[in-house]
């Protein structure tokens, strides 16, 4: 296989999808399976159709972190910008105006559609099939990975979600559907994720492949929202010393830091295609998030070492001050105009400001640089997003052992210090509590730990937490826990989630 960046070159021309703009990709136009994989590069071209999808999840990032306590949408001053983000920021969304979650709900089914073209072939020919080659039940693996993958992106975001794992949807099928109930989602997952974790390597000679300790991670992190605490905490042993944290915490988000030593899966953009899409933004190659967050009018300063950006996702004072004295992470996670503004005092700070809504910070993780995109500038960055973080399993690993049928509080404060030491650089910060102050501790280390990241909103959903610290910011317990099924899918057929 060719490097995982380099998709689409391979993708068009060894196999065209259609898209349908109702739910899912369709059948490959004039391709049937027994047609068509007769190579091991015809089943490495087909696999890079399933991960390609993954470049399209930076929008799940951008709605959760918006749904969050931790951001404001911000953006342009005029004409509404960026209305789905304005409106779940203001928790006032509704299921026509979502554009981007309409966006979020074809492109995983999209995903689910691209891997089971290669599960329903093995179906079909798992007696027959005479393709022989090294690593084929390996490639499968990242199959059953990538597919768990898309389903927990939908079932944590819009909760019961239509299942289908034996055949590829064609436009006659997307009437027919029904929504499955969330606990039954959770169980294929759980079945792929196992079925994964047989099959694959624990280190793949390319990066951005799904390894083994990727799919146990992604296990742990399923079992923790089903507060299976006992089985999390064994899943995410298996992980635990594999990986290890890099010294200095803002090198992670360089490009020099993608898929270092604590990069667990690694969501890769590339600005290698001369192709672009303003129509279908998520069908590039680039990571349009960091275009999303970066300082509005920036060009007006000679010198600086950032892009223009469109000022969206603002971290608010509420997460700043969240940040205790000598934490490192915190300059790293936000970017504070004035403390900017004081180092640099040559800077014109009106550029700085951002023009709605303004709070004094950027989203410093994902700040767009000067020199790492090209062609079409907006939407080429290649920024990766480290998906799952070693610090994530720690953290994890630390709520899973607290919350455990037997807790084993020790080990969960080994787990939750580790992170702590890094962010502090010394011992001194170590946590030594129990019980549930122990456990709203790690929560908290997570808030910390992966802001803008996009696991904020989920973890105080999961945890039950979400209507407490919510509510003042329009938060309503019995709808917001989910977002609105897309109203096109409403249409043809499918239930709304409660309250829309």
């Amino acid at each position: 296989m060719k490097n995982i960046k380099i998709i689409q070159y391979f993708l068009v021309i060894l196999i065209t999808f259609s898209a349908c703009d109702d739910f899912v990709d369709v059948d490959p136009i004039g391709v049937e399976a027994e047609d068509y994989f007769n190579s091991e590069e015809e089943y490495e071209s087909a696999l890079l159709g399933a991960y390609d999808l993954l470049q399209a999840t930076f929008q799940n990032v951008l709605i959760s972190v918006v749904a969050s306590d931790d951001i404001i949408a911000g953006g342009d001053a005029f004409n509404y910008d960026q209305p789905t983000l304005q409106n779940i920021n203001s928790m006032i969304h509704t299921p026509a105006d979502n554009n981007q979650l309409r966006e979020v709900w074809q492109l995983m089914y999209a995903g689910i559609n691209r891997a089971n073209y290669l599960h329903q072939y093995k179906l079909k020919n798992i007696a027959g099939d005479t393709v022989k080659f090294a690593g084929k039940d390996a490639l499968y693996g990242e199959v059953y990975f990538l597919r768990s993958f898309y389903y927990f992106s939908l079932v944590r975001m819009f909760g019961d979600v239509p299942l289908f794992v034996d055949r590829r949807l064609g436009v006659e099928d997307t009437r027919t559907l029904t929504r499955s109930p969330k606990a039954n989602v959770y169980k294929q997952i759980e079945i792929d994720l196992l079925a994964a974790i047989a099959v694959l390597p624990v280190v793949q000679t390319e990066k951005g492949r799904a390894t083994k300790y990727a799919a146990q991670a992604l296990l742990g992190k399923v079992y923790l929202y089903q507060n299976k605490y006992t089985e999390a905490a064994a899943m995410l042993e298996n992980v635990i010393g594999k990986y290890s944290l890099v010294n200095n915490f803002n090198s992670i988000f360089l490009l020099a830091g993608e898929n270092g030593p604590e990069s667990v899966f690694e969501i890769q953009y590339s600005n290698g295609s001369a192709t672009y899409d303003w129509g279908h933004p998520t069908r590039n190659q680039g990571n349009l998030l960091v275009q999303q967050v970066g300082v509005r009018g920036m060009s007006g300063i000679n010198g600086m070492p950032y892009a223009d950006g469109w000022s969206t996702n603002l971290p608010t004072q509420n997460l700043a001050s969240a940040f205790t004295a000598g934490d490192s992470r915190k300059a790293t996670t936000i970017f504070d105009v004035a403390a900017y503004k004081t180092a640099n005092p040559s800077f014109d700070v009106k550029y700085l400001v951002a023009p709605y809504r303004n709070t004094g910070f950027y989203d410093g993780k994902f700040l767009p640089r000067i020199g790492e995109t090209s062609g079409q500038l907006e939407l080429n960055y290649t920024n990766n997003f480290r998906t799952i973080r070693y610090a994530d399993v720690l953290l994890m690993a630390a709520e899973a052992n607290n919350k455990a049928t037997a807790p084993n509080d020790i080990k969960a404060q080994t787990y939750l210090n580790e992170v702590r030491r890094r962010a502090f650089g010394n011992n001194a910060n170590d946590i030594s509590t129990t019980g549930n102050t122990l456990y709203d501790a790690i929560l908290n280390e997570r808030r910390l730990e992966l802001a803008m990241e996009g696991e904020r909103f989920f973890d105080l959903v999961r945890t039950g937490k979400a209507a407490a610290i919510l509510t003042p910011l329009g938060f309503r317990a019995g709808k917001h826990e989910v977002f609105p099924i897309p109203q096109g899918e409403v249409d043809n057929g499918l239930s709304q989630n409660p309250n829309y």
